[in-house]
């Protein structure tokens, strides 16, 4: 490959343990298995020259490309018209094991022709464990066996017994050439399998169609469990298939995106490992996925946190990492690719992540936030967990006043950050919640001093009366968009004088015409070279927190522009650049969560503005609020009637 496809000239499927990204000039550029956060089998999206690819071009001096998904799918078509003809490649990964981690992996490129004639030029050149090791391939009439020291692959060919379509086979350097005719009517394909079980082997077109059907057929139903009707259904569903996408579906952990190192500026270097779960994005998940109607997800998420909470035992260590990988462990010791030139001479190429170990104290509020959120729901609280969850509260009232790293993983140096601080708020409240509606046993009176110590910090140290803002750390004047979540939490009324003055300051100093900025690194240093696009999930928190100042006209704005940045499938990367590329990890499970939450406090309060009009979304996004079902009740029962517990809708 000669150079990088823009990052948002991508798109994504997956098999709910691994994904791929396809680039509209019909290449997979980056494949990563067994896992997400396994080394890479194509790189090229890093690594230009020896990353690995996997490229299916048509054999034509000109032609145009066009690419969608199959509607409610996350099945792939990438459409080529040529002079000569049309054609088209359909990427998809069949759904793996919901319960059982699996090496055994499908990635599925079917060839069609619709209409005249064409060739297609396909090239696979894998680069085992992101092109440090080598591999050998062997040639068999079904296909080819790519084998390394720990990975091998098998692609099997998809034709006619007759095989009349495939010419000019060839291994070149370890890598196939070869090149597919095709004529109105026809399909063939590929089908890379790792470690499959036999050889390489001619599939009949006829297996690939059910093999399509069955892929197309699950995501069918999965979203039909949703319950959102508002109205951005088409751009929510989108949202909603991708973040199941980046779910590790046997443990429940949502990664943040499925790649590395994409650059948040061009030729800088902030470019950071995500393909692992944060503790931070707890609560919006939760909100999210239930929000939805997706309480299956919702469950199996919380289960993974509660995992993660009891291991902590006490004294000694500290409660919760920052991230862990999604089998739940948090070996993320960070190291650099030198051997690749990083997306677009974005260098250094991470993999790992060094900000797994630092202090960061919103992920306390987070976890706490989503667990009473479930709790509220009806998902049990277990005996061990809430022990579990003493301990954590315990730690949190003996640690809430240190620096930190904050939310934003500065590397600059620890600070009094104000998020910190409401987070801690957050986990304190949360907890003493749990433990009074419940009865259960708690030094309520120890948390609820603490809790209101950190209540009066903020309001004291964290306002800033020169900006009439409260600010980024304690006694600065520096802006900081976490905090526009303020009022979401509940720690504020979104109509409090100090709140609207806020929110009129962070306007004024972080929004570029509906783009919202993290922070300004010149005011704020934060150790790192190089400025940054604006952040995308804080332009949709921006937009609830205008719906709940009542500013809803200008949500509403705020809201439609911002959807005019994603991509042509409806996906989106960490921020927004200046001319409007998309920039940092794609897709960004942060961004959206914050969308479809957004999407439903958006609905909410259009809905209670308009008298006489029929609710559209099933729920309000309040935070910190009893989140009802449609009834009143819970989203969420837990049957009696069934053993194990299983988990119902209402």
């Amino acid at each position: 490959m000669s150079e990088h496809p823009l990052i948002e000239d991508h798109g994504l499927i997956g098999d709910l343990q691994t994904a791929a990204l396809v680039s509209t000039e019909g290449t997979i550029d980056w494949f990563c298995s067994p896992r997400f956060d396994s080394p890479s089998i194509f790189g090229a999206l890093l690594g230009s020259d020896n990353g690995g690819h996997w490229t299916i071009v048509p054999q034509a001096p000109t032609y145009a490309t066009k690419q969608l998904y199959y509607p409610d799918t996350c099945v792939l078509l990438t459409r080529f018209l040529t002079e000569q003809g049309v054609g088209s490649v359909v990427d998809f990964m069949p759904p793996a094991s919901p319960r059982n981690p699996t090496s055994k992996h499908r990635l599925v490129r079917m060839l069609r022709c619709t209409r005249g004639e064409i060739s297609f030029d396909i090239e696979i050149a894998p680069r085992f464990d992101y092109a440090r090791q080598p591999h050998e391939v062997t040639s068999h009439r079904g296909g080819w066996h790519f084998a390394g020291r720990d990975t091998n692959m098998t692609v099997h060919v998809v034709d006619a017994v007759d095989g009349e379509c495939a010419s000019g086979r060839r291994i070149h350097s370890g890598d196939v050439c070869m090149t597919v005719g095709l004529r109105a009517g026809m399909t063939r394909g590929l089908v890379l399998e790792t470690f499959a079980d036999g050889p390489p082997r001619i599939v009949p077109p006829a297996e690939c169609e059910r093999l399509l059907e069955d892929t197309i057929a699950f995501w069918h139903n999965w979203l039909a469990r949703s319950r959102y009707t508002g109205r951005w259904r088409e751009t929510v569903n989108r949202s909603a298939m991708t973040l199941k996408l980046m779910t590790y579906a046997p443990s429940g952990a949502m990664v943040a995106a499925p790649t590395t190192s994409l650059p948040e500026q061009v030729g800088g270097e902030r470019n950071w490992d995500y393909r692992y779960t944060w503790v931070r994005d707890a609560s919006l998940s939760l909100h999210a996925l239930l929000g939805l109607g997706f309480t299956e997800e919702a469950v199996a998420f919380t289960e993974w946190l509660g995992d993660r909470v009891q291991e902590y035992t006490g004294p000694g260590e500290r409660p919760l990492k920052v991230m862990y990988r999604v089998d739940g462990s948090s070996d993320l010791a960070e190291q650099t690719l030198d051997h690749w030139e990083g997306y677009r001479s974005s260098a250094p190429v991470r993999v790992g992540n060094g900000a797994a170990d630092q202090l960061q104290l919103d992920i306390f509020g987070s976890a706490l936030e989503c667990l009473h959120f479930a709790d509220q729901q009806g998902l049990p609280t277990t005996c061990r967990i809430w022990q579990a969850l003493i301990n954590t509260v315990d730690w949190v009232c003996e640690n809430w006043d240190r620096p930190e790293a904050g939310i934003w993983e500065t590397r600059g140096g620890d600070k009094d950050f104000t998020y910190g601080r409401l987070m801690s708020w957050i986990a304190m409240d949360r907890a003493i919640r749990m433990a009074t509606r419940s009865g259960r046993p708690a030094e309520v009176q120890r948390w609820t001093r603490e809790r209101d110590a950190v209540y009066w910090q903020i309001l004291g140290r964290g306002w800033s009366p020169g900006r009439a803002a409260f600010t980024q750390d304690l006694g600065s004047d520096v802006l900081d968009s976490a905090l526009l979540r303020m009022p979401a939490v509940g720690f504020i009324p979104p109509q409090d004088p100090r709140w609207l003055s806020t929110l009129d300051a962070i306007k004024k100093d972080l929004v570029s015409d509906g783009l919202v900025y993290r922070y300004d690194p010149a005011a704020s240093p934060d150790g790192l070279l190089g400025s940054e696009g604006t952040f995308s999930a804080c332009t949709f928190w921006y937009v609830e927190a205008l719906a709940r100042a009542g500013h809803l006209s200008e949500g509403r704005l705020v809201f439609e522009k911002m959807l005019t940045y994603a991509n042509h499938l409806g996906l989106y990367s960490e921020e927004i650049g200046l001319t409007g590329e998309q920039l940092g990890n794609f897709p960004q499970a942060l961004t959206h969560l914050a969308l479809v939450t957004a999407a439903l406090s958006l609905d909410a309060h259009l809905d209670a503005a308009t008298p006489g009009f029929p609710p559209t979304s099933p729920v309000p996004v309040l935070y910190g609020q009893p989140m009802a079902g449609v009834d009143g009740g819970p989203l969420v029962t837990l049957s009696t009637s069934s053993p194990s517990g299983h988990v119902t809708r209402r």
